[in-house]
């Protein structure tokens, strides 16, 4: 077993959990089974009670474990299922040793940090590496652990010291050091600094860890003296400075460390059973950045939600509707709407705030409302739900978007106006949602009903059936303490909203949609923690094909993509490689042309001739540009403001900076019905990226 510890440096959020799943898919494109293990230094249990302002969303496992976001990151890019044990935190370790105390364990011996502690963490990390996250069952060969926080905070030093005799018993050749640190770019002077780095790995090396590569994250590329520098007072060679650059995508970050020589160094340090390989074992990954880049057409979102202000709150579900937006060819816009601003009270209160989110919520192509605790911001949810039955917006509701929906359709269709969830009115006269018979209202921390479940579709004409390919059942992960109250199910259905999914007892409303609307989709289940970028989310696969308008035909295709929505335009890459190649490196189309700038330009140009003829073919009569109405695809309230919009893209950068230009209505624009489908993850996997010409 190879083990590979990523520590940080400097400031906290650096990016530690995105270069340690770089660092595993690179490790698995050559074949290796990989497995992550993130290890979170506060004293709580597990990440169950947390703030998503705190820490961001709480992940789910299959076993029901609410761990930190960064797990997320390890499935996504590894494609893996993790356990709760895979997340280990002082809470955890702290209440192992102490109840092998309780029973008598230590003989009578003083139970210190050292070593009982240090040795109960080496002893977690050992076992949790030996179990099989892939399907194939296999045990890993690669441990890659992410130690939270950074080096220096007092709660990490037992890790710190853990690991500092970890190195010496599974000896040098079977682990090493990863150090992720910070090189600073003031404005002022534009001018990398080193120094932050250098004072970071001193103190790394001081507690007894030296690191093998220091990853360097920074605004711009690192110019070769500063890496220079950084080699000679943290004692590394140049070649062990990674520069990891802010990117336009975070699918970038394995090939950069690929670009860099970063399996080479593996293969020599941990001598690992692989060959060295081409560039082509990214290939998947390469693709898959640069559709990305080329992408045309937007399809906006507006995500009504009640943590807006922090991104990371809403991690999983921002990474299934981009795996959904690629898959359709399509760039991500979304539109953060706090659902606070929807509400009455804001119109008296700030009226500018409240028009510019209605503003929002009217251009958007689809409306998405996410879950959620507490009863701030629902009524907010609520507005906005209404308002997408009503106008035919295609909308999806996630566990407590989908309670929210079926309380607005008993208010507003069967004319119970009290009707609420008993979370937020317990003396409510039509308790449409509920709390489960197994809650404990007594205890926070891990009394919900959690984990991956299984739900059964009731009936064979469902939409939501269709993109699960359809299947007789589906599993998916749950986090919930409230139910729709199934005594009203049969009064609620009367009126067109079916529950066409259902769970094994046959107790519990899992999918629910309306009649008669072109995509009116709720789930209780979180499809978004089994999203994958080249497997999208199906729920969320189809609020996006319903945006764009291409949910009949994708039915009636069989749920099978349009080569057309499935593939960009090459011509795009292929102008841009032949002048990024002639004009703007032109020493380098010197040396392999032997021509200047100009001429280098033409030559590359003409040797993609047919590639170029044919990509023109492909982009007239194969890709439908659309019109502006259909681009826009929103009707805005006169009474409404026109308000800056807030994007989402997936610009990775130091400061977690998000942004992206979006199409914003015209006073003249109409909406247009739209209507679409998703498709069941047996088609989904097949969907293929294009092959690209790099030569």
């Amino acid at each position: 077993m190879k083990y590979i510890l990523v520590t940080g440096g400097v400031i906290s959020g650096i990016g530690k959990g995105i270069i340690a799943s770089s660092v595993g898919t690179i490790l698995k494109s050559c074949g290796l089974h990989v497995t992550s293990i993130k290890i979170d230094p506060y004293i709580n249990i597990d990440a169950g009670t947390f703030s998503p302002y705190e820490h961001g969303e709480v992940f789910v496992l299959d076993d029901g474990g609410e761990v930190d976001l960064d797990l997320g990151n390890y499935e996504r890019f590894l494609d893996i299922r993790l356990t709760k044990d895979n997340n280990l935190t002082t809470g955890k370790i702290y209440q192992y040793v102490i109840n092998k105390e309780r029973k008598g364990d230590y003989l009578g011996k003083t139970v210190q940090v050292v070593p009982h502690i240090t040795d109960a963490i080496q002893e977690w990390v050992m076992r949790q590496a030996l179990i099989p996250v892939d399907e194939d069952g296999l045990e890993p060969q690669v441990c890659v652990i992410e130690l939270g926080g950074t080096v220096g905070d007092i709660e990490s030093m037992p890790f710190i010291e853990a690991f500092r005799q970890f190195q010496f018993k599974v000896k040098r050749e079977n682990f090493c050091n990863i150090h992720v640190s910070l090189v600073p770019q003031p404005s002022s002077t534009g001018e990398q600094k080193t120094k932050p780095t250098q004072n970071s790995v001193r103190e790394l090396r001081g507690l007894g860890l030296s690191p093998d590569l220091v990853v360097c994250r920074c605004s711009n590329p690192l110019d070769t003296s500063v890496k220079e520098k950084i080699s000679m007072f943290c004692h590394v060679e140049p070649e062990q400075v990674i520069c990891v650059h802010d990117v336009s995508s975070i699918y970038r970050v394995p090939l950069l460390l690929e670009e860099q020589g970063v399996v080479d160094y593996f293969l020599r340090r941990l001598d690992l059973p692989i060959e060295r390989q081409p560039r082509k074992m990214l290939m998947k990954w390469k693709e898959m950045a640069d559709r990305y880049d080329r992408l045309l057409e937007t399809c906006s979102i507006a995500l009504v939600g009640k943590y807006t202000k922090f991104s990371d709150s809403y991690a999983s579900v921002i990474k299934a509707l981009e795996h959904s937006a690629l898959a359709i060819n399509h760039k991500l816009e979304i539109k953060y709407i706090d659902s606070t601003d929807l509400e009455p009270s804001t119109l008296q209160e700030e009226p500018v705030r409240y028009h510019e989110a209605w503003q929002k919520l009217c251009s958007a192509h689809g409306v998405l409302v996410p879950g959620g605790f507490g009863v701030r911001g629902t009524e907010g949810k609520i507005q906005a739900i209404s308002w997408a039955r009503k106008q035919k917006k295609p909308f999806l509701g996630v566990c407590l978007g989908m309670q929210l929906a079926v309380v607005e359709f008993s208010r507003n269709v069967l004319g119970w106006q009290d009707a609420n969830s008993t979370e937020f009115d317990p003396n409510t006269n039509h308790p449409v949602v509920i709390d489960m018979p197994e809650h404990n209202p007594g205890q926070m921390g891990g009394t919900m009903r959690l984990g991956k479940r299984r739900t059964l579709f009731q009936t064979t004409n469902s939409v939501m059936r269709k993109l699960y390919g359809d299947a007789d059942y589906l599993e998916e992960r749950h986090r919930h303490r409230f139910e729709v109250n199934p005594v009203l199910k049969k009064c609620l259905e009367e009126q067109g909203l079916k529950f066409v999914g259902q769970d094994v007892e046959g107790e519990r409303m899992e999918i629910v949609e309306l009649e008669d609307h072109p995509f009116f989709v709720g789930v209780q289940y979180h499809p978004e923690f089994l999203s994958r970028p080249i497997k999208p989310s199906p729920p969320y696969f189809g609020l996006l094909l319903a945006s764009v308008g291409r949910l009949p035909h994708y039915l009636q295709k069989g749920c099978r993509l349009s080569p057309r929505w499935g593939y960009a335009p090459l011509v795009p890459r292929v102008v841009t490689d032949a002048f990024q190649r002639a004009i703007i490196t032109p020493s380098v189309m010197s040396k392999t042309t032997g021509t200047g700038s100009l001429a280098g330009a033409l030559l590359m140009l003409t040797r993609k001739l047919p590639l170029l003829l044919w990509g023109f073919l492909r982009l007239l009569l194969c890709h439908p540009w659309p019109s502006p109405a259909t681009r826009h695809g929103g009707q805005v309230s006169p009474s409404a403001a026109s308000g800056a919009t807030i994007t989402s893209g997936t610009l990775w950068s130091v400061g977690n900076c998000v942004s992206s230009s979006g199409c914003r209505p015209q006073p003249g624009d109409t909406y247009s019905d739209r209507s679409g489908s998703s498709s069941p993850d047996s088609e989904i996997t097949e969907l293929k990226f294009p092959s690209i010409n790099h030569d």
